[in-house]
């Protein structure tokens, strides 16, 4: 049975998430002290007891799930062999998944999305924007619905940012634009409409200078070969060398999540089973909509961590 490993990205965040795991496993304790000394401020503390306003803060949110979604993965790695064909995160979760695979040190990952978070929240302080979430429209309708609404404002401001699972496409740029196209995206039959909290455009051409910044950022980070082949957002295929990680890295921030083709790509290769780490279980749910014949599970606390391992040894 191959196995995947895929982690959360921003939104997955909530006050609390971690604690558990930082009492019960010494090896999770280990990365939240860790992370506090890198960072130079208590991000566990920012975990455990929030303010949620000050976690959901892209320059915190970004290290904090990135710290307790890789606790999660020493803690589990303590008691499991996994052996994962591969590793693919959503967004922000590609960088843990790059440090799972041992082509990013943890400490250069945690410094680095500390840094993708400064640049993003600047771009949306510069340019803000809107994301929506289209319930029940397929892909080419809604990329039909960004083109128009881009053409009635007068440029290509608003796109498809991430492609989640069948029926459900988040779209993001313009304020303006991105309210032209849920005006059509509802005349075309979405089922819902459901906008993101966020003033921040991701996978969006809003974001073009903090890809800049990204990229000068990523020159002084050392990047080894990919231990586990990781499969990328904007290709949906496998990345191993530095050199086109750090591509891939870049084009991700202005380019959208190709999450369902990652996945089907990943099933196609063999993969029967997807284990998402980190808080909450929102990978989990869009793989099973994406394909119902796979076994999904999620480990973000010591329940299921514990679960997890009970029922591998078991087997």
């Amino acid at each position: 049975m191959k196995l995947a490993l895929v982690f959360p990205g921003q939104g997955s965040q909530y006050v609390g998430m971690g604690r558990d795991l930082w009492e019960a496993y010494p090896e999770a304790r280990a990365v939240f002290d860790e992370a506090d000394g890198i960072l130079g401020f208590p991000v566990s503390e920012l975990c455990f007891a929030g303010p949620q306003e000050t976690l959901d803060d892209t320059i915190n949110a970004q290290p904090a799930i990135l710290t307790m979604s890789i606790a999660a993965l020493r803690a589990l790695e303590a008691r499991n062999r996994l052996e994962p064909s591969f590793v693919a995160g959503h967004s922000l979760g590609e960088y843990t998944a790059l440090v799972t695979a041992g082509a990013l040190d943890f400490a250069d990952g945690l410094r680095l999305v500390r840094e993708r978070g400064r640049l993003m929240k600047e771009a949306g302080e510069r340019h803000p924007g809107a994301m929506a979430a289209i319930i029940g429209l397929d892909d080419a309708t809604v990329e039909e619905v960004c083109r128009e609404a881009s053409e009635q404002v007068g440029d290509l401001s608003i796109v498809p940012a991430n492609f989640n699972s069948p029926g459900q496409v988040v779209i993001s740029g313009e304020r303006e634009a991105l309210e032209a196209a849920v005006e059509l995206a509802r005349a075309r039959g979405a089922k819902r409409v459901i906008p993101l909290a966020v003033s921040v455009a991701g996978h969006s051409p809003l974001l073009q200078e903090a890809a800049r910044g990204l990229e000068r950022a990523l020159e002084s980070v050392p990047l080894r070969p990919a231990a586990i082949p990781v499969v990328a957002n904007v290709t949906a295929r496998p990345v191993t060398e530095p050199e086109e990680i750090k591509a891939g890295l870049v084009r991700q921030l202005t380019q959208p999540v190709q999450w369902v083709r990652s996945v089907e790509w990943m099933i196609a290769q063999g993969v029967s089973r997807f284990v998402e780490i980190g808080p909450k279980d929102v990978l989990a749910g869009l793989i099973r909509r994406i394909n119902r014949g796979v076994q999904v599970v999620g480990v973000g606390d010591v329940a299921g961590i514990e679960a997890f391992s009970k029922e591998r040894k078991e087997g």
